[in-house]
């Protein structure tokens, strides 16, 4: 017997119980309070300085979590919460941090009282899907054939709480150019906007209010050399992801000469093999060759004599849309199935012209009239880098919410208003529930009031008096047939004042609203279901053998 009540030996330390549950939520909230003050259109910024001294501004929630070097692991969930929440939406990642911890705070509040995790999670899984489903069916407006009103609106609701905030009527429009720009009808027959086909440049100078839009890819390099004509068309265009260089034998290759004449063949055979690449390029057709890696200058002159545009060091990812957008195939290798080496003049790429500009002190390359998909380039103008970079940023949100809603094809009113009404149903919906789970829909539903809690407290407002207005609303709204068009209020943060924000032009795509509410209770119930944590101790032994 003695044996059995030994506690078993573990190499490291374990918790269990309570004690996780509390630690766990407490690193969430945390990592949720460092955001908070961002959220909203009078949100604040922060400042970020890394290991090396970089220095990074911005009031975008992935950015600031992506920087953080969280270690504790709960709060990790957080953080790849906010990154899932930014690829999949491009905007709202701040609130879905925030909605998460909240629900984590008001679970542990439930297992105290000694409510079962699991009827917590099920309680929370139902609201969600409750919530979803009602976004959807009561919430959520069709704009069929969206006016480019209110695209400009979701731009501008998603640009309020940046740095862009000021000029966001100019930004907005300029968001919008840009995604209708790049509209294509995939093979199925979807309408499809790849925000992809944007390329955003940042050059140095001027104003915000003097970016711009440019028809036409941009390269951020220049021609390889001078003597190379500035414009070329029609184009054609060579994607190539190989040296141009004089071919070298690879490492490790050994090659014993007797008769030093045959030394100069050699060095005459490597010279030869790249000009003999260069034009079986040529001979396709190719007038503009563009390659991630170096170009020679002996290289350089076939290019020169043949008047063709050569571009070395493209970036991958740039290389990878020119070929996509002009139905280029990007060359990794020549060589083909008889082991000789080819260039077929498919692989080529059409475009009506390139051409090589100056912007600010730079010169770029632009290809203009791509034939397969169009593509545009958001040419962003300012003071330094960081304003620079958090334009990048803001845009990036802000093109993500204007494709979505162009998508999705249904928005809902912002500034709290669809987390008030969501809050005001729930809370209905738990009184009508007999059983363990009404309790923790009631709390689902007094979470979601973090939102306009947040938005209020942030504008230096009264947060208690608002939010009060807000519910008495929608309670309102949802309540009387007549009163349903209150179902859009929402907070006013600039005079601190509830008002329709649907009317005022305070909306984003539905399909954000329901992704958040989605990511974050999965979050939340991750984290919930953890009671139990062994964190093993590093072993020592293997240390000293190492």
């Amino acid at each position: 017997m003695a044996l059995v009540s030994q506690p078993l030996d573990i190499l490291g330390d374990r918790q269990s119980g309570q004690d996780v549950r509390t630690q766990n939520i407490t690193a969430c909230l945390s990592v949720s309070n460092i955001v908070k003050t961002s959220l909203g259109p009078v949100g604040l910024d922060k400042m970020l300085v890394d290991d090396i001294g970089d220095v990074t501004i911005t009031n975008d929630g992935a950015t600031i979590l992506k920087m953080l070097d969280v270690e504790h692991p709960a709060a990790k969930v957080l953080v790849e919460l906010a990154e899932l929440q930014d690829r999949e939406v491009g905007d709202g990642t701040t609130s879905v941090v925030i909605i998460a911890a909240e629900l984590l705070k008001r679970a542990n509040d439930l297992v105290k009282n000694k409510i079962h995790p699991t009827s917590v999670i099920s309680g929370y899984r139902l609201a969600m899907r409750e919530a979803c489903k009602y976004v959807e069916d009561k919430l959520a407006i069709k704009v069929d054939k969206l006016g480019k009103d209110s695209l400009v609106n979701c731009a501008k609701t998603s640009m309020s709480s940046k740095l862009l905030s000021s000029d966001s009527d100019f930004f907005a429009n300029l968001v919008v150019d840009a995604v209708q720009a790049v509209k294509m009808i995939n093979a199925r027959g979807e309408i499809k906007y790849p925000i992809k086909g944007i390329n955003i440049l940042k050059a140095h100078g001027k104003s915000a209010k003097e970016s711009y839009l440019l028809k036409g890819y941009a390269l951020n390099t220049g021609r390889a050399a001078q003597g190379m004509p500035m414009k070329v068309s029609p184009a054609r265009i060579a994607c190539l992801d190989f040296n141009l260089q004089k071919t070298k034998m690879q490492l490790g290759v050994q090659v014993l000469v007797t008769d030093p004449r045959e030394l100069e063949k050699i060095r005459q055979r490597e010279a030869d093999m790249t000009k003999e690449r260069i034009e079986k390029i040529l001979k396709a057709g190719a007038n503009v060759v563009l390659t991630t890696k170096g170009i020679d200058d002996m290289a350089l002159k076939y290019f020169v004599e043949a008047g063709a545009i050569a571009v070395r060091r493209v970036r991958k990812e740039d290389l990878r849309h020119v070929a996509k957008a002009t139905g280029a195939t990007a060359v990794s290798t020549f060589a083909d199935m008889e082991g000789e080496e080819t260039f077929d003049s498919s692989f080529l790429g059409y475009a009506d012209e390139v051409v090589e500009e100056r912007i600010s002190d730079d010169d770029v390359i632009l290809i203009k009239g791509t034939k397969t998909t169009s593509a545009v380039s958001l040419i962003l103008r300012g003071a330094n880098d960081f304003m620079l970079d958090e334009m990048d940023r803001a845009l990036h949100d802000a093109l993500c919410i204007v494709k979505r809603t162009l998508e999705s094809n249904s928005v809902v009113a912002g500034g709290g208003a669809v987390e008030a009404a969501l809050s005001v149903y729930l809370d209905y919906l738990a009184t009508t529930l007999g059983s363990r789970e009404q309790l923790a829909i009631a709390e689902f539903a007094e979470s979601l009031l973090i939102i306009p809690k947040v938005l209020a407290v942030n504008a230096a407002k009264d947060a208690t008096d608002l939010v009060a207005k807000l519910r008495s609303y929608h309670h309102t709204a949802q309540t009387k047939a007549d009163k349903k068009h209150l179902s859009s209020m929402g907070l006013d943060l600039v005079n601190g004042t509830v008002r329709n924000n649907l009317e005022a032009g305070v909306i984003e795509p539905a399909m954000s609203k329901v992704k958040i509410l989605q990511f974050a209770t999965e979050a939340a119930i991750t984290i919930l279901r953890i009671d139990d944590m062994i964190k093993l101790a590093k072993d020592e032994s293997q240390d000293g053998q190492d």
